[in-house]
């Protein structure tokens, strides 16, 4: 029987080795995935938009790539190429995003909450910084526990203003736990540049609590790989927290809402010398023409495969809608929700 797409890219997510094929594979399917998210926007499958990763795919890649099946990771808002580097099936997600039951949440997440604890993906955390709470609460639970699983939490930074966070590095620091803390430093939280509204820097952060810290070219795959690797090798050795200040830009909007009032907060030339540094273009070019055409081709029959999964799945059935409200399994008593 002839493999699906699918399986090719679970089998190669798989690999225990990371070759220059394996991240391409993963930045060109995070690129990909989100391309036909936004269309499937525009054409009203998807409700609400999403908040596109376009631009920043090498550090989902790079990071996810450093960690094993068996390590965790704590998303935030801009959460689909995390999850897609982590190994989440894309029908699953992609069918998620769509609201529908076949969705990795049965469709009850949406693009904001995705989770996949299969593949350690412990949530998506939507309010600025928080994520890195959880995730040192995590952290610390696994090396209470020591069986040696490193948690790596993503933020913005817009985060790195955030209390919850700064508590994160203070008790990660003196607990010191398994966790990576990187930050997406896309230079904008939302609409706002931000020198408008950090003092000091993001390095300059962790260096407060004597939290070693290392600033990462997030436009290159194998950079981000690399730093990651060496602050994966470091937490599983009981040496503690890092953190990666991981300098990236998105190409796309804050939000596909964007795509309507057209806000003007950054200039035409500025995007296009970012794109100049393009992350598939970057780890593309260290392949033969022949592989990477290879790569795009599946890439294109997986994503394909993974909108047709969720355009052809049900939606939930909305007498289910309380199910799962408590861990239980317990349903609320006729009345109290109306």
């Amino acid at each position: 029987m002839a493999r699906s797409a699918l399986d090719r890219h679970v089998e190669i997510s798989s690999l225990v080795d990371v070759s220059d094929e394996r991240l391409y594979r993963s930045v060109r399917l995070i690129r990909r995935f989100e391309e036909c998210a936004i269309e499937l926007v525009r054409a009203g499958v998807i409700g609400g938009g999403i908040h596109p990763c376009i631009g920043q795919e090498a550090v989902a890649a790079g990071v996810c790539a450093a960690l094993a099946d068996a390590d965790v990771v704590l998303s935030n808002h801009r959460n689909h190429g995390h999850a897609l580097a982590k190994g989440s099936d894309p029908r699953r997600v992609m069918a998620e995003l769509t609201g529908r039951a076949t969705g990795i949440a049965q469709g009850r997440a949406g693009s904001l909450h995705v989770a996949d604890y299969a593949v350690g993906l412990y949530g998506a955390t939507i309010t600025v910084g928080h994520g890195a709470a959880i995730a040192t609460g995590v952290a610390w639970a696994a090396s209470r526990a020591g069986d040696g699983r490193v948690v790596a939490s993503f933020v913005g930074d817009g985060a790195m203003n955030q209390g919850a966070l700064l508590e994160s590095l203070n008790l990660a620091a003196l607990w010191r736990v398994p966790q990576i803390f990187v930050c997406e430093n896309n230079g904008y939280a939302t609409t706002q540049a931000t020198g408008t509204f950090m003092a000091g820097s993001v390095t300059g952060r962790a260096a407060a609590f004597d939290i070693p810290a290392e600033q990462v070219d997030g436009m290159d795959p194998r950079a981000v790989h690399e730093a990651a690797a060496r602050a994966v090798d470091r937490a599983r050795s009981g040496g503690g927290p890092t953190l990666l200040d991981v300098v990236t830009y998105r190409f796309d909007a804050h939000h596909t809402f964007e795509h309507r009032v057209r806000l003007r907060y950054r200039e035409a030339d500025e995007i296009a010398r970012w794109r100049e540094r393009d992350p598939v273009a970057v780890q593309g070019a260290r392949l033969d023409a022949a592989a990477r055409e290879r790569i795009d081709q599946e890439i294109e029959e997986l994503v394909a495969e993974a909108v047709r999964f969720a355009q052809d799945s049900p939606k939930p059935d909305p007498a289910g809608a309380l199910d799962h409200l408590y861990a239980t399994g317990m349903r609320p008593r006729a009345g109290v929700v109306n």
